[in-house]
């Protein structure tokens, strides 16, 4: 069943792989999905673009540095120019610095903040209107466990994933008249490339909060990027202005 059939999708942070982009963009191209994938890493990205290519999608894959406001209107544009709508919006670019907040420098702040919200305001901001113009569509905003609850070593991380969970909801009453659904997606320890970044940061935290999960596992990219499918597909079309936790039980505890 081709779930995204024609529809159109913006990932951001596609070419990490085993990374949750990529991984949504393979299962995006599994259903049908025309898709626009962006990064900072160009060899990984065409990497990436040659897989989608080979399971039949049509691609088109773009630098982006989501912090530059004025690339977000470029990349929604050159969505609409070579596929005539924009359907579908996934945030997924981030990147994680887990230390204690006695640790973190200015810099360290400014540049978790600017990635992983300023960023995503850009992105739903310039989307938007390509949506409307489209007669609708979903985002879905890539959060954190750590944007629910406090975590040690997690602070400006958490800060601004909670951010990205109160965008989402304030998209989703702003929008709904125009067909517009938007969501946050919170995982918790997932195995990529980030978080094998973050946990070489602050390994013994890492070991801690990863020996904590019911489920007894790290979870992997493909079980989050179904997440992300469903809330992009018009089976989720009455969800909206939500968070959808995939962390192998670790909140409920």
């Amino acid at each position: 069943m081709a779930r995204l059939l024609n529809k159109v999708a913006i990932i951001t942070g596609a070419a990490s792989n085993p990374g949750l982009g990529y991984a949504s963009a393979v299962r995006f191209a599994q259903e049908g999905a025309k898709l626009v994938i962006t990064d900072i890493d160009m060899d990984g990205l065409a990497a990436a673009e040659k897989d989608l290519v080979a399971l039949g999608a049509e691609v088109l894959a773009m630098e982006q540095n989501v912090v530059d406001e004025y690339r977000w209107q470029e990349v929604v544009d050159a969505t609409v120019e070579r596929f005539g709508s924009l359907d579908i919006l996934v945030n997924n670019a981030g990147i994680a610095l887990l230390r204690p907040i006695s640790e973190y420098t200015t810099a360290d702040y400014d540049l978790q903040m600017d990635v992983n919200i300023r960023s995503v305001f850009f992105g739903c901001r310039k989307a938007l209107p390509a949506m409307i113009a489209s007669g609708g569509g979903s985002i879905v905003n890539m959060s954190s466990v750590a944007g629910l609850r406090g975590l040690p070593g997690v602070s400006v991380y958490g800060i601004a994933k909670a951010g990205v969970q109160n965008l989402a909801k304030t998209i989703a009453m702003e929008h709904a008249a125009d067909g517009i659904r938007c969501n946050s997606v919170h995982p918790g320890l997932i195995d990529t490339n980030i978080q094998n970044d973050a946990r070489r940061d602050n390994y013994d935290e890492f070991v801690k909060i990863g020996e904590s999960v019911p489920w007894g596992r790290m979870g992997f990219p493909e079980e989050v990027a179904n997440c992300v499918l469903f809330l992009a597909s018009d089976e989720a079309n009455y969800v909206t202005g939500t968070e959808l936790v995939v962390d192998g039980g670790l909140m409920a505890k």
